[in-house]
C-alpha cells in the first residue's frame, strides 16, 4: 500500500473560504483544492517560449527547451497483480484494472497541498474498437460493429469510464504510485446513483431499476472540471452512439431520443447488453448524458449523477465560487446549434466536505442568450416559467432538465457553433467558452455571437459578467479570436496580426489556465486536410496591446486529438492528454490495427498506438511558459 497522508482537505476548504474577500469583485475562481492564490496582477507576463513550427508526422512533439514524458497509455498496469499489457491476450477483467482508452479530461488534486503528489483524475471517453482489436478486417463502422465479440465488446466497456492514478514526481520524473490506496477504476459497468430533481422520475425507470436511481455506468465520459471541495465532475457527452434500435412514432419519448441525436448507433454493445437497446429500454438513455461527481478519495464510494446540471452532450464542467460563496459551473452542449449553460449552486460552499457532499443538487441551471449588442442574459430553465409548463409538455423540473435542448430553445438560448469547454480565468473572473465549428451554419443563421457562416474553423468567445459576478443575471461578451489561417482572406480569421504562420490554429476546444491567468487552447480537428497541421496546444495572449496573439508550443501525433490540459500548482508540470493517435488523416477513412497512421508512442510493430497522458516539463526546470 501506499505512506501517502490522507488529504485534509476540510482544512484547505476553511482556508481558502477565508480568503474570498480578496477576490471579491473580479468572481472568486474556484481552485483545485490545494493550489495557492493566483497574483492579481494588473497583466500577466508574456509568452516566453521558441514557438514550434506547424505542422503533421508521426510524433510528439513541443517547444525547444521542454521535455514531454509520456506518463499513462492505455493498458498500463493500474494495479500490482496486473501484468504487462499485451495487445493480444486482452480480457475485459484485466481491463478494469488498467488505464482506459482515449483520455480526455485530466484534473490534478494535490495531497497535502503538494505540487510533486496528488490524484491524477482522467476520464476515458470513447473507444476506437479498429485500432484496439487485431483481426477485425472491416473497412467501415458497421463492419466494425458486426465484427465484434462479446468479449471485446465487454473490453470496451470496461476501457470506457475514468481512473483515478496517484502520482509522485521523483527524481526529475512523474510515476504512477501502483498500490496507491485512492487508485480506482470507473467503467460503464460501475455502480452509480442518480441524485437531484430528475432522480426518481418515472422518466428514469426501467424493469431493472424500478426506482429511476440507479445506473450502470458513465460513457462517452469528455472534459470536466474539480471542485473546491476537492471531487471530480465528469459530462458524459455523445450517448447517443451506444444505443440501436428505434421508437416507434408517437411514443412518449421519441421526440427526446431524436433531439439527442439517436438513431446512428457507433458500437455494438446494444447486440449484447438490452439496456443499450431503445426499442426495448426506452427510458435507458435518459439516465446518460449527465454531470457525474466522484470522491476520488474514496474509492468506495459511489459515484453521482447531478442531474441538477441538466442532460444534453456534456463537453465540461468547470467551476468558479462567486463572491458570496455560490458554486457556478458552466457548461457546453457540444454540437452544432446548441447552447451554453450556467449552474448557480443554491447553497454556499461550506467549509468541510460532508457540507458539499449535496451542493449540486439544487440550484439554478440557465442558458445563454448572446445579444447583438455585445451584451447577454442568462435564462433560467425553472418549471412553470416562461413557457416551461405542461402546456409544452413540461409537468414538473425533472422534465424540464431531462430535456434541457428542448427547454433551452423554449426560452430563446441563441444557438452556437458547438461550445466545448468553458472556463473561467481565475485572475480575471473573465469566462472564455470554445467554439470548435459549424460548416452547416447558412449566412442567413448567422448573428453576432456566430459570425461566419460555414464556420470551418471556430472562434473564442470572452464573457464579462456584469460587476465581476458569477451569478449575475447579465453579462458581456466579445470575440476574442475567429480561427483559422489569417493568410486566407476568405476565412475572415481575426487573430492579433503578431500571430506567426505557425501561431495560428483551428478547431478550439479544451483550454487551461496557468496560475498567472494566462489562457492555453487545445484544438480538436486540425489535419493535412483542413489546416496543413496537427493537433496541439496554442498559448493565447488576453490581455494588453498583445491580446489575440497565438503561439504554438505542442503538436500531437498523426490522426491524434489534443485533450485535458492541466497544470499543476506551480506551473513546473502541464498535463495534457493524446486521444485516439493512428487515426488515418483523411476524410472517411478507417484506421486498423494492422496499419494504424502512428504507433505512437512505442513504435513497437507488435504494438498498437495507445491514447496517453503527457507531463510536459521545462528542461532544467521552471514554471511552464
Amino acid at each position: 500500500m501506499s505512506d501517502t497522508p490522507s488529504p485534509d482537505l476540510d482544512a484547505l476548504i476553511a482556508v481558502r473560504l477565508s480568503r474570498r474577500g480578496l477576490i471579491r469583485g473580479v468572481g472568486a475562481a474556484a481552485l483545485t483544492a490545494g493550489l495557492p492564490m493566483p497574483a492579481m496582477a494588473a497583466e500577466p507576463p508574456a509568452f516566453d517560449f521558441p514557438e514550434l513550427a506547424a505542422g503533421v508526422d508521426e510524433h510528439l512533439h513541443v517547444a525547444e527547451g521542454y521535455e514531454a514524458q509520456v506518463l499513462l497509455r492505455w493498458g498500463d498496469p493500474l494495479f500490482p497483480d496486473v501484468p504487462a499489457f499485451d495487445p493480444t491476450a486482452q480480457s475485459a477483467e484485466a481491463q478494469d484494472k488498467r488505464f482506459g482508452y482515449n483520455n480526455d479530461f485530466v484534473g490534478f488534486i494535490p495531497i497535502g497541498g503538494r505540487a510533486d503528489r496528488g490524484l491524477l483524475v482522467v476520464n476515458h471517453e470513447y473507444t476506437n474498437a479498429e485500432l484496439m482489436f487485431p483481426g477485425l478486417g472491416a473497412s467501415d463502422r458497421k463492419g466494425v460493429i458486426a465484427a465484434l465479440s462479446p468479449e471485446q465488446v465487454a473490453i470496451e466497456m470496461a476501457a470506457h469510464g475514468g481512473s483515478v492514478v496517484e502520482i509522485l514526481y521523483e527524481n526529475g520524473r512523474w510515476a504512477p504510485v501502483i498500490g496507491s490506496r485512492y487508485t480506482r477504476r470507473i467503467t460503464a459497468n460501475t455502480p452509480m446513483t442518480l441524485t437531484g430533481p430528475a432522480a426518481g422520475h418515472p422518466r428514469l425507470t426501467t424493469a431493472a431499476d424500478p426506482e429511476g436511481r440507479r445506473v450502470e455506468g458513465m460513457i462517452n465520459n469528455c472534459s470536466g472540471g474539480v471542485t473546491p471541495w476537492g471531487t471530480w465532475l465528469s459530462g458524459e457527452e455523445n450517448i447517443h452512439y451506444y444505443f440501436q434500435g428505434a421508437l416507434p412514432e408517437g411514443h412518449p419519448e421519441a421526440g427526446n431520443a431524436k433531439g439527442m441525436g439517436m438513431g446512428s448507433p457507433q458500437y455494438a454493445w446494444g447486440r449484447f447488453h438490452e439496456r443499450f437497446d431503445l426499442s426495448k429500454n426506452p427510458n435507458e438513455p435518459n439516465r446518460f448524458g449527465w454531470v457525474v461527481e466522484i470522491d476520488p478519495f474514496d474509492p468506495g464510494s459511489m459515484p453521482r449523477k447531478r442531474t441538477a446540471l441538466g442532460r444534453f452532450k456534456h463537453e465540461g464542467a468547470a467551476g468558479v465560487t462567486a463572491g458570496d460563496g455560490r458554486y457556478v459551473v458552466y457548461l457546453g452542449d457540444d454540437e452544432r446549434f446548441q447552447h451554453v449553460y450556467r449552474f448557480v449552486s443554491a447553497g454556499r460552499v461550506g467549509a468541510t466536505r460532508a457540507e458539499n457532499s449535496t451542493l449540486l443538487d439544487s440550484g439554478t441551471l440557465s442558458v445563454a442568450r448572446f445579444e447583438a449588442d455585445g451584451t447577454g442574459r442568462w435564462l433560467p430553465l425553472t418549471h412553470g416559467q416562461n413557457g416551461l409548463d405542461a402546456t409544452n409538455g413540461f409537468a414538473s423540473q425533472a422534465d424540464v432538465l431531462i430535456e434541457t435542448r428542448r427547454s433551452a430553445k423554449l426560452l430563446g438560448g441563441t444557438p452556437m457553433d458547438r461550445p466545448e469547454d468553458i472556463e473561467a480565468n481565475p485572475r480575471t473572473g473573465r469566462v472564455y467558452v470554445m467554439l470548435t465549428n459549424n460548416t452547416k451554419r447558412t449566412p442567413e443563421q448567422t448573428d453576432a455571437a456566430n459570425p461566419r457562416a460555414a464556420n470551418a474553423f471556430g472562434h473564442v468567445i470572452e464573457i464579462t459578467p456584469d460587476g465581476g459576478d458569477h451569478v449575475s443575471e447579465n453579462f458581456r461578451w466579445e470575440v476574442l479570436v475567429r480561427c483559422g489561417d489569417p493568410a486566407r482572406p476568405e476565412v475572415k480569421a481575426t487573430f492579433s496580426a503578431l500571430t506567426s504562420p505557425d501561431g495560428w490554429f483551428g478547431m478550439p476546444d479544451n483550454c487551461a489556465f496557468d496560475s498567472s491567468g494566462r489562457l492555453w487552447i487545445a484544438t480538436d480537428g486540425n489535419n493535412r486536410r483542413a489546416t496543413g497541421r496537427a493537433d496541439g496546444i496554442w498559448a493565447v495572449e488576453t490581455e494588453g496591446p498583445r491580446r489575440g496573439t497565438s503561439k504554438h508550443f505542442l503538436q500531437v501525433p498523426v490522426g491524434a486529438e489534443m485533450c485535458g490540459p492541466c497544470f499543476a500548482p506551480d506551473d513546473r508540470t502541464f498535463f495534457v492528454a493524446v486521444q485516439h493517435p493512428g487515426e488515418p488523416d483523411e476524410e472517411g477513412a478507417l484506421g486498423s490495427f494492422e496499419k494504424p497512421s502512428t504507433r505512437w508512442p512505442d513504435f513497437s510493430p507488435d504494438m498498437p498506438p495507445r491514447p496517453s497522458v503527457v507531463a510536459v516539463t521545462r528542461k532544467g526546470g521552471g514554471r511552464i511558459g
